[in-house]
């Protein structure tokens, strides 16, 4: 039985939590909250870090000490980010559901996120070009 299914979030190895990341790259898009209604809302803005078509971060270990809202996932943090895509693994198995099958874990392919259309490859704009984000809002990394 796979991991994931056997263990809760807390019980998972570093090597195991990290692993359930599918690098779709969805959670470093910016996102703006409406401040009257609470909503968030995509935008197809990336942060400057995220490389557009390996969807993988270039200051991954040290991501923090450059964007200081960066957020490191633990499972304590789940209850606390809605933003987060409901594609996303660690919502997924907090939620009590299962990975979808074009996750590299069930697939055994790194590139099935993108072959499926899950992932943000070639779909973002630079922070450091984009303007407004006002301009950016998009409706598919729901």
């Amino acid at each position: 039985m796979p991991f994931w299914k056997e263990k809760s979030l807390e019980a998972m190895t570093r090597e195991e939590w990290e692993s359930l990341c599918d690098g779709c790259g969805k959670c470093c898009l910016h996102k703006l909250e409406d401040e009257d209604t609470g909503e968030i809302h995509f935008t197809d803005v990336a942060c400057r870090f995220l490389d557009p078509e390996t969807t993988q971060c270039g200051k991954y270990l040290v991501r923090q000490r450059y964007v200081g809202n960066c957020v490191v996932m633990s499972p304590d943090l789940l209850e606390t980010l809605p933003w987060m895509p409901s594609t996303c693994a660690y919502r997924l198995l907090y939620e009590g559901k299962d990975l979808y099958d074009w996750h590299p874990l069930v697939s055994g392919d790194r590139d099935s996120v993108h072959k499926a259309g899950q992932s943000v490859k070639g779909r973002t704009v630079d922070e450091r070009e984009a303007g407004d984000y006002e301009d950016h809002l998009v409706d598919w990394p729901a």
